[in-house]
């Protein structure tokens, strides 16, 4: 998809503008990038017409940022952990699991479709 590359290629500005460090430019990467692959995805379900938003905060101390998108949302309580044996061998569902443990902070809101992840610098 076009569209992470290009997620991608802002993420790796920011991260050179405001000299983040390479560890948490990863970090802020893997996460968005999840983020945004499951908001495509699972949100909009591919969707052409319906649209994903992304907007940075960027702060001494932090760097958050917030996806948005067009879809029906989910129980973000209700996620399988893909770190059990049931789930261990299953090729998908390991998304919200990076995200917590890349993100200092996760927060969902409108049901699921908005997704907060702060990062500490």
């Amino acid at each position: 998809m076009h569209y992470l590359k290009r997620v991608e290629n802002l993420i790796s500005n920011l991260s050179s503008h405001y000299q983040i460090s390479p560890e948490a430019s990863e970090k802020i990467s893997l996460a968005v990038l999840e983020a945004v692959n499951n908001a495509i995805l699972h949100g909009n379900k591919l969707d052409h017409k319906k649209n994903v938003t992304i907007h940075f905060q960027v702060s001494k101390r932090c760097i958050s940022c917030v996806i948005k998108d067009e879809g029906d949302g989910f129980d973000f309580l209700c996620v399988p952990d893909p770190t059990l044996p049931e789930n261990i061998e299953k090729t998908h569902g390991r998304g919200v699991f990076l995200m917590n443990h890349l993100a200092d902070s996760v927060h969902y809101s409108a049901e699921g479709r908005h997704v907060k992840m702060v990062f500490n610098l």
